[in-house]
């Protein structure tokens, strides 16, 4: 089943999330979980970017400028 774009908000918010746990806190597990949840989202956003005939590219920024600029999506 193909992930829809909020899917893939969802997914890079879970790899923010793993990647901070890492930051203020470095180890092996940590690090595990972190590349855990950036492998999910990559492996998403070329199966979205597939299904949806879109660059894989385009893609995966629109979802971390979703998630890293909410701000600007709101505009």
């Amino acid at each position: 089943m193909a992930h829809t774009f909020e899917d893939l908000v969802k997914l890079e918010r879970l790899a923010e999330e793993a990647h901070a746990a890492y930051t203020a806190n470095p180890g092996d597990d940590t690090r595990a979980a972190w590349l855990e949840a950036a492998d999910e989202f990559q492996a998403a956003v070329v199966e979205h970017a597939a299904a949806e005939g879109k660059s894989r590219y385009e893609v995966e920024m629109a979802a971390k400028k979703t998630v890293r600029h909410p701000e600007t999506e709101a505009a």
